[in-house]
């Protein structure tokens, strides 16, 4: 017997984990050096060091927002009932709408004659605008507004609709507009989440669609909506265990760093392992940042009774807005609010009792609302914060028959305001038709407002693409203009 073993009876070194990997990596090494050589001359080799999915990026052009607040009032307020004053469907009250097709709501069988506004409008600000009586507060803040009378959508059907207007496509599975912006432009934030949801508290469910309203679809998890339970602890696990040390927990994510970063360096394709690493490490600096940033108890007295924290009638959503002020303030990019749940009479979906339906959640959204555009403004965060307010769709001007009529899904024509970063204030753009039914003047479709909000936060949406399944796809998918009337 020999005194040493052949080299080719030895053990692998250490540097690969199998003969197997040895024998791939020396086969291919010099054809690999010569590939990587051609792709640093044409500056498409990437870096094989970790890069933080989250770190904060430039947009294609100075961006006029860097954060946004989506007020999302779910369910389809009815235009003709809030914003969009229609003086002429108070003179056709009761009587048909000629050739109306039944089918254009979701209950064909429930369509009754033409129905005035129950609301009184009146005329405020410099612009003049007409507000409901519904916005007795936000109504002081029409001049910071620019709103958008002339949007549509493609569904009467509230999952498609919620989808669309999230996501761009009326089907489920892809990437929502707050995953969009969190992957073009990352987040100042380090110690929260990029981008926050927040929904109904008071138990009245979540939106329908569900978490594929703020998912991230094909795009890597880490973009995905974080969204706060609306009871207990908003965020699971936020709380380390007590019988561990923050030294013991650090080593335990070290040693989980460690070994799915050599896993993410054997996998170079598995876009998700590099979302995971940082996912964890996310949820380590959260536990110090967050319930600091979630804790509206440490805003003044002052400032919780100009939210309406109160006001019993309001007391859950002027939370969420407060809260949604103080996670901009630390540099979240994206926070979207849902007002009401999922059923009918527990969302803005009023096809039952539209005035005691509509009446009920404004009174919930209205001080807070206006407060947040106040507290914004008076803090200097209003010019670079986008806020927006509207819902998946609108109503329709005719009635839906019932003891306490209401109105039906109307996916021709809703109203959408925006205000702050990059907005001017005191515009309005389009226009439906005499009785609110069609947006039927400079029309705007859930593409082009899409568009419009990724202009504001410096984003080409032609340019923001992501490849899958060997195709470039993009928010606004091969549609989407700008709506330059409402830029500052």
């Amino acid at each position: 017997m020999p005194d040493r073993i052949p080299a080719f009876f030895a053990p692998p070194s250490p540097a690969y984990p199998s003969r197997r990997e040895f024998l791939r990596r020396a086969g291919n090494g010099f054809g690999m050096i010569a590939l990587a050589g051609l792709l640093q001359q044409q500056g498409l080799l990437a870096s094989s060091s970790y890069r933080n999915p989250l770190a904060p990026r430039p947009g294609h052009f100075p961006a006029k927002a860097k954060a946004v607040i989506w007020l999302f009032m779910n369910g389809g307020p009815s235009q003709v009932d809030t914003w969009d004053y229609k003086p002429e469907l108070a003179k056709v009250d009761g009587k048909d709408l000629p050739g109306f097709d039944k089918h254009t709501g979701f209950f064909a069988d429930q369509v009754g004659p033409l129905m005035k506004s129950p609301f009184k409008f009146q005329r405020h600000g410099q612009s003049g605008a007409w507000v409901s009586e519904l916005f007795p507060h936000m109504a002081r803040h029409v001049d910071k507004m620019a709103f958008i009378y002339s949007c549509w959508t493609d569904s009467n059907n509230h999952s498609p609709a919620l989808f669309k207007i999230n996501t761009g496509m009326s089907r489920m599975g892809f990437p929502c507009l707050g995953s969009w912006v969190t992957y073009g432009l990352g987040t100042e934030s380090q110690n929260l989440p990029a981008f926050v949801v927040m929904y109904d508290t008071l138990g009245r469910g979540i939106p329908k669609g569900h978490s594929q309203n703020w998912g991230a679809g094909f795009l890597p998890s880490i973009y995905q909506g974080t969204a706060l339970k609306p009871q207990g602890q908003p965020i699971e696990d936020l709380i380390r265990p007590a019988e561990m040390s923050p030294g013991q927990q650090r080593a335990q994510l070290d040693l989980l760093n460690q070994l799915n970063r050599r896993h993410a360096e054997q996998n170079p394709a598995e876009a998700d392992l590099t979302a995971r690493i940082e996912s964890f490490e996310l949820a380590y600096r959260m536990q110090m940042a967050a319930p600091e940033a979630l804790d509206v108890d440490r805003e003044p007295q002052l400032v919780q009774r100009l939210y309406g924290l109160d006001n019993p009638k309001c007391a859950h959503f002027a939370r969420q807005c407060l809260i949604a002020r103080r996670l901009v303030e630390r540099g979240v990019r994206f926070v979207q609010i849902y007002s009401g749940g999922m059923e009918n009479q527990l969302s803005w979906d009023g096809h039952i009792d539209i005035q005691g339906n509509h009446r009920g959640f404004a009174q919930e959204t209205d001080q807070p609302i206006a407060a947040l555009l106040e507290d914004l403004e008076t803090r200097g965060l209003l010019d670079s914060t986008l806020v927006i307010w509207g819902g998946e769709f609108g109503r329709l001007p005719v009635s839906q028959k019932g003891e306490k009529p209401g109105r039906d899904h109307n996916p021709h024509a809703f109203t959408v305001w925006l205000a702050g970063g990059g907005v001017k204030g005191g515009v309005q753009h389009g226009a439906t038709d005499e009785i609110g039914f069609k947006a039927a003047v400079d029309r705007v479709s859930v593409h082009d407002l899409h568009a419009t909000i990724l202009h504001l936060l410096g984003l080409d949406h032609k340019r923001l693409t992501y490849r899958y399944n060997g195709r470039d796809f993009r928010l606004t998918d091969v549609h989407g203009n700008v709506v330059t009337s409402i830029l500052a």
